[in-house]
């Protein structure tokens, strides 16, 4: 049955090599619990991670991986129902249950909660408070889904009260469709934008803000929401809504306000503007508005906890980011491999826009992965267009998986470049990654940013590209 039982010693994990459920296993390992996992595709580097922390790992769905009669089995989102082991977990009449009723029950359970839900920068955010209230003694627990760099991993376990959560609005499990963040009680709730995504979930966004519309009604009257103000869907949703609010931005309304911004490359300092109050002076190693509106959140969650402006100043100056995140994977030849996570168009703009004032004597070269359910169909065709003014070139592949798509809903990367051309923008189409390579091995020039956007692996494109790129000084 779903449920939890008092007493839990063994776990079986299906599908356990994603990124959430990875950490999962890792973070039930080290409670002391004895755990297996499997999943269809086990390779490294999770495959050997999760080895390393003790964690039995089956390669392949195989209902004999639950012959022992495990505990409790937890089904990744990524299980469809006529999966063998979820068949022979019912079979056995074992206990079960979706990955957030595990986090729920065995991370967070009488601690605080920390939630961080949005379209975007949910993982920069979230890495960002666990992080300054980290640094500031308080020993936070969280799971989130990107390597923080500053812990080494995407999961800590501590002593202290809180827990930092990523809260994802994609559906829970084949068994529970209603989005993840519905299993959670916040203490404290960052909403950091809310907009069309997950088109394979969600309808239109209309469906997506009925989502979070339930999700907010559900949060405590005593909890503390901490929202952008620029957004005019979050505007919409928290009409009506008992909970207090503190709003964050670069508005006027904004309890939380940016105010004076200054790049002294590689930081990003800025003031912060608190109640129409100046309350401090920070730095960041992150660049872009979006990023400093992330910060703003953090730093808005931080002061509600005590922490001072000081302790927040030094925590965020120390904080080395989430991988894919604006992550520099190389520099050869005075070219610069810049691997980001960005696929929502919100996301690519904001990404661009970020990245430009950082390579100021050289050519920003863009290159987009259109890979998600959302970006693989035609819903942002002519959305796509519009957000790579900033780059002097762009290189767009073709969908990698676009066969997943229903014919008359795909997206077209060849009608991107000609509307991107149409626009006086320099862009080339490609099959694959083979091409963007051998392209970008022969025009780059000392100087040059190549940023590379995809949420996926994009073929080890980033570790590819520097090893082609001509020889030369290196930094």
């Amino acid at each position: 049955m779903n449920h939890i039982p008092s007493a839990v010693r063994t776990v079986h994990l299906i599908a356990a090599c994603g990124t959430g459920m990875g950490a999962l296993a890792a973070m039930l390992k080290e409670m002391g619990l004895a755990v297996t996992g499997s999943d269809q595709n086990v390779y490294p580097p999770m495959s050997t991670y999760l080895e390393s922390k003790g964690v039995v790992l089956s390669d392949g769905f195989d209902p004999a991986n639950l012959d022992y009669g495990p505990d409790l089995v937890v089904v990744g989102n990524a299980v469809k129902k006529d999966n063998t082991e979820a068949l022979k977990a019912f079979e056995m009449g074992l206990d079960f249950c979706s990955m957030p009723q595990a986090v729920n029950h065995f991370l967070v359970g009488s601690r605080q909660a920390i939630l961080v839900a949005g379209t975007h920068g949910k993982t920069t955010t979230a890495a960002m408070i666990a992080w300054l209230l980290h640094d500031a003694g308080l020993c936070p627990s969280f799971l989130i889904g990107g390597f923080v760099k500053n812990f080494a991993g995407n999961y800590h376990l501590d002593k202290g009260n809180y827990v930092v959560l990523e809260a994802d609005e994609y559906d829970t499990a084949f068994f529970d469709k209603q989005p993840k963040f519905m299993h959670y009680d916040p203490a404290f709730t960052v909403l950091t934008s809310v907009e069309f995504d997950h088109a394979d979930i969600y309808q239109d966004l209309g469906h997506v803000k009925a989502a979070f519309e339930k999700f907010l009604a559900g949060i405590s009257p005593d909890s503390c929401l901490v929202a952008y103000a620029a957004d005019a869907n979050i505007d919409q949703l928290l009409k009506g809504k008992p909970v207090p609010v503190v709003r964050y931005g670069s508005t006027e309304n904004a309890d939380w306000r940016l105010g004076d911004v200054s790049i002294r490359a590689p930081w990003l300092n800025f003031d912060v503007i608190h109640k129409g109050a100046f309350f401090g002076r920070f730095k960041s190693s992150f660049a872009g508005e979006h990023n400093l509106h992330n910060a703003l959140s953090a730093i808005a969650v931080a002061n509600e906890l005590g922490i001072s402006p000081e302790v927040i100043a030094r925590g965020l100056e120390r904080f080395e980011g989430v991988k894919r995140r604006q992550e520099v994977r190389g520099v050869k030849n005075k070219v610069t491999v810049i691997d980001d996570f960005a696929h929502h168009p919100t996301a690519v703009y904001e990404t661009i826009r970020a990245i430009r004032p950082f390579y100021p004597k050289g050519r920003l070269i863009a290159v987009f992965e259109p890979r998600t359910n959302t970006s693989m169909r035609k819903i942002f065709q002519e959305t796509y267009a519009t957000v790579f003014d900033d780059a002097d070139t762009v290189c767009i592949r073709k969908p990698p998986l676009l066969s997943k798509i229903p014919e008359g809903e795909r997206f077209s990367s060849e009608m991107l470049v000609e509307d991107l051309k149409n626009r006086g923008i320099a862009a080339r189409y490609f099959e694959d990654t083979e091409g963007i390579i051998s392209y970008l091995a022969g025009m780059v020039k000392p100087g040059d940013a190549v940023l590379i956007m995809s949420n996926g692996g994009f073929d080890n494109i980033h570790e590819r590209l520097l090893a082609a790129l001509p020889e030369g000084s290196e930094s």
